[in-house]
Order: C-alpha cells, then sequence, then structure tokens
C-alpha cells in the first residue's frame, strides 16, 4: 500500500536541547509510515527549508514530500539549523550534528553564496573531524589506521553549490576524499530510516561511536524482516485472487503455487537489502514451503467438505428407501445396484469436487458394504451360487478401486517431490542472478575505494613533495640572502 505524506512543512527531527541531542518522537512517526523508497537529501551551509523553521530551535529539521522526478519514492530533505552560530550551541554538538547528516543521507549539499569566508570554512572542517565521531567498521583493528576510504563507502555524495567566487582545489582535498563525488549523482534509494536515527542518536546519548557497519546491519535485519513479510503477503494474495477452493487437481494447484512463489522471490529480491548469507531469501523459501502445504491441506480439507456434502445430497434418498424396506423383496438386489450405480454417475458428473472426490465416495461406499451385503443375502432371487459370484465381484472391484487409489496417491507424492525440486530450483536461479548482481556491486565498490585510495595517496605524496619543495626553496632564499649580504670594513 502506498504511504501518502502530507507535511504542510518542516518538523524538527533531531533536536539539540540543552547540550544534548533528542529524536523527536513526532517526526520519527512520519518516517515509520513511510513503505515507499526514500532519498534523503541533507544540506549544510545558507540554505533553509522555509520561513516557518523557527531559528531558535537547532538541530536537524526535515520535510517529506514525494520525488518530483522519482515515481514511488518519497524525498526527505535534512536541514542542519543554525551549525555553526555560537549562539545556538557549541563545536562539540555541532560536530554531532554534521556527522548525523552525514551518516542519515544519501546526497550532502554543501550551499553557499558569495565568497567562502571563514564561518563557511569552520562549517566545512566537520568533514575531517568525521574519523573521531564516527566508526565504519563494527570490530576495527586496533592497529590499522582508519582509512578515508573507509568512510566513502558508506558515506553519501557530496555536492557543492558555491557560486560567485574562486576556491582553490587544495581546499577541498581534505574533503572530497571521504566523499564518492562533488557532482550532483543519482540517489540511492533506501527506507527504514527512523531506525537509523533512533540507532544514531541512541548511540551519541550513550558516548559510543556510532558504527556505520553496524547500523547498515541492523537496518538490514529490518528491512529483510520486511521484504519477507512483503513478499509473503504478495504471495498470498495471488492465491487468493486466482484460486477457487477445492482445486480440480493437485497439479492445477502446484502451478498456481509455483507462478505466485516466483512472483513473490521477486518481490523479496526488489526489497532486500545487504542479505548477508542470503539467510531471509532462506527464510522466505521455508515460509513459501509451508504455505504450500498449509495451502495444500486447505485444498483437501475443501474437497473433502464438498464431496461429504454431494454425497449426503445424493444418496441420502437411496438410505431412505433401504430403511423403508424397498429393496428387501426378491429382486431388490439388483434394483439397489442399478440405482447405487445411477448415483455414482451423478456423483462423477458433479464438478469441483477436488482431489478427494474418489477417496470420499470410496470411503462412504465401503462404510455402507454391511447394508448392501443385507441386501444381497435377503434377495430370495439369487442362489446361494450367484450370491458368492457377487461377493466375489464387489471384493475385486473393491480391490481395483484401492489400486487405483494408491497409484493416485504415489502420483501425488511424486508432484509434490518435483514442486519441491522446481521450488528450489527457481529459488537457487534467482539466488544466482542476485549474487552475481551483488559480486559486480562489490566489485565496483572495491574499484571505488581503491581510486579513493589512490587518490589520497597522490594528494599526501603532493603535499609531502610541496612542503619539501617550499623548505627547499626557502633554504636557498636564505643561503642567497647570506652571500650577497654586504660586508662591513673596519678603519683603523
Amino acid at each position: 500500500m502506498v504511504s501518502e505524506i502530507h507535511m504542510t512543512g518542516p518538523m524538527c527531527l533531531i533536536e539539540n536541547t540543552n547540550g544534548r541531542l533528542m529524536a523527536n518522537p513526532e517526526a520519527l512517526k512520519i518516517l515509520s509510515a513511510i513503505t515507499q523508497p526514500v532519498v534523503v537529501v541533507a544540506t549544510v551551509g545558507r540554505f533553509s527549508l522555509g520561513s516557518t523553521v523557527q531559528s531558535h530551535t537547532k538541530g536537524i529539521w526535515m520535510w517529506c514530500m514525494p520525488h518530483p522526478k522519482k515515481p514511488g519514492h518519497i524525498l526527505v530533505l535534512l536541514d542542519t539549523e543554525g551549525l555553526g552560530d555560537v549562539e545556538k550551541g557549541d563545536n562539540q554538538n555541532d560536530s554531532w550534528i554534521f556527522a548525523l547528516a552525514v551518516l542519515l543521507s544519501s546526497t550532502l549539499v554543501y550551499n553557499s553564496m558569495g565568497t567562502i569566508n571563514q564561518q563557511a570554512m569552520d562549517q566545512l572542517h566537520y568533514v575531517t573531524e568525521l574519523t573521531h565521531r564516527v566508526q565504519p567498521k563494527s570490530s576495527p583493528d586496533e592497529n590499522e589506521n582508519k582509512d578515508s576510504a573507509d568512510f566513502a563507502s558508506f558515506f553519501p555524495d557530496f555536492v557543492s553549490t558555491l557560486r560567485d567566487f574562486q576556491i582553490t582545489e587544495s581546499k577541498l582535498q581534505g574533503i572530497e576524499t571521504f566523499f564518492t563525488t562533488r557532482n550532483i549523482s543519482i540517489c540511492s534509494p533506501f527506507a527504514g530510516l527512523e531506525s537509523l536515527v533512533l540507532t544514531y542518536v541512541n548511540a551519541i546519548s550513550s558516548g559510543d561511536l556510532p558504527c556505520m557497519e553496524s547500523a547498515v546491519l541492523a537496518l538490514a535485519r529490518i528491512e529483510n524482516s520486511a521484504a519477507v513479510r512483503k513478499a509473503i503477503a504478495h504471495y498470498e494474495q495471488q492465491i487468493g485472487q486466482k484460486v477457487q477452493l477445492p482445486a480440480e487437481t493437485l497439479q492445477e494447484l502446484l502451478d498456481l503455487h509455483r507462478d505466485s512463489e516466483s512472483k513473490a522471490t521477486e518481490v523479496f529480491i526488489r526489497s532486500s537489502f545487504k542479505d548477508v548469507d542470503h539467510l531471509f531469501q532462506k527464510e522466505l523459501a521455508a515460509q513459501l514451503d509451508k504455505k504450500r502445504d498449509d495451502f495444500c491441506k486447505q485444498n483437501q480439507e475443501a474437497s473433502s467438505d464438498r464431496c461429504s456434502a454431494l454425497l449426503q445430497d445424493i444418496f441420502s434418498p437411496l438410505e431412505e428407501e433401504v430403511k423403508a424396506g424397498i429393496y428387501s423383496k426378491p429382486g431388490g438386489y439388483r434394483l439397489f445396484i442399478q440405482k447405487l450405480q445411477d448415483l455414482e454417475k451423478k456423483y462423477y458428473e458433479e464438478p469441483r469436487k477436488g482431489i478427494q472426490a474418489e477417496e470420499i465416495l470410496q470411503t462412504y461406499l465401503k462404510s455402507k458394504e454391511s447394508m448392501t451385503d443385507a441386501i444381497l443375502q435377503t434377495d430370495q432371487t439369487l442362489t446361494e451360487k450367484e450370491k458368492e459370484i457377487e461377493v466375489e465381484r464387489v471384493k475385486a472391484e473393491s480391490a481395483q478401486v484401492s489400486a487405483k487409489m494408491l497409484q493416485q496417491m504415489q502420483r501425488k507424492n511424486e508432484q509434490m517431490m518435483e514442486q519441491k525440486e522446481r521450488s528450489y530450483q527457481e529459488h537457487l536461479k534467482q539466488l544466482t542472478e542476485k549474487m552475481e548482481r551483488d559480486r559486480a556491486q562489490l566489485l565496483e565498490e572495491q574499484e571505488r575505494t581503491l581510486a579513493l585510495k589512490l587518490q589520497e595517496q597522490q594528494r599526501l605524496l603532493k603535499e609531502r613533495f610541496e612542503n619539501v619543495s617550499r623548505r627547499i626553496q626557502n633554504e636557498i632564499q636564505n643561503l642567497q640572502r647570506t652571500m650577497i649580504q654586504p660586508r662591513t670594513c673596519t678603519i683603523n
């Protein structure tokens, strides 16, 4: 179901009150109601979500709205209100607010007009403090230095809207290494923003360093659990719309299950997020297997109920005639058998009896064997030899029916096994395709991370070379000044 977002204006998401960061419950309630993917854009610098924002309230403000260019997505704008304002807070919380803006967004926009003044550079320096505010891995190596490339794999795109001034590349070199780009790029939609907000704010409030990897894994568990529920709901919807129980044959039911299962798995694949070891897809497969078994059981019960009701309607008049003694007379047995065969034919002609049709009928007939035998034995027109022949005929016919039912049962078991194998192959196929996509994405991320590391190493080497060059140049200049310094002569 598509969620409707009706925000007439911005609302404070994370409040900075008395030096303490707190998430606004009303804002979290809005985020939790969003069922569509979200694209989060955070702004730093001279930007305002509107005149309704109370300038005296410091923190992170949000405004949710339908995405103007991505149908089925929600755009969430975040504004770091009061960042860097000495009258509204301290540098400690400013750093945390900036860190939260980075951690929660898929694109970070630095907005500036005019020249880059000291305040603007003070705001940008929060980027370089991120290594002290957050940790990228849940189990960091104490002997391993934090690499900006590790942060870049988690951090959003960086967009700078700098107008009407000149800026040297060196001023942004310390910033760009933490982000994938400084140009506008396509945002990666994700859900579960409410969970991320609570995870990060609670970590900060408890004095811990927010861990991006742990938060992402926690979010993945929430999102993947929701993806499983969404897939199961889709399966149930498909089954409910397309089948009318009882199904005429087991194969009809299994074909419907296979089609619905495949589509449900596709729904999960589209909605899942970092399904490590594909545990949630395996959980989905297990739940779908149980749904299939439950569905087959429901179909069997529906068939049994339908057939039992038919037998009651069709054969109850015959039972009343037997009780009335209509067939307890000479020649009555043949009349009874003829009437019984006519009623069986009528039963077989009834539609939508389902897979239990034969079993329910034979169970009913077996329960009436004593009644049939009593009519046979009281029919004085039949000789003892004819009665014995008739008894043997009934036994042979019963044996044939039992063999037929056994074959049908074996065929049902074969169909179930074939369905399980097809189901396994379908999950394996979709799992393999997803693993290939994940592998390609991982390679792309590794290449990007390697490029960032090389870029950072080049920057460091360039800085060292420039420092050495400046030091040598200063020494040369000092030497030159010493050499050309005029000598003074003393005259006695």
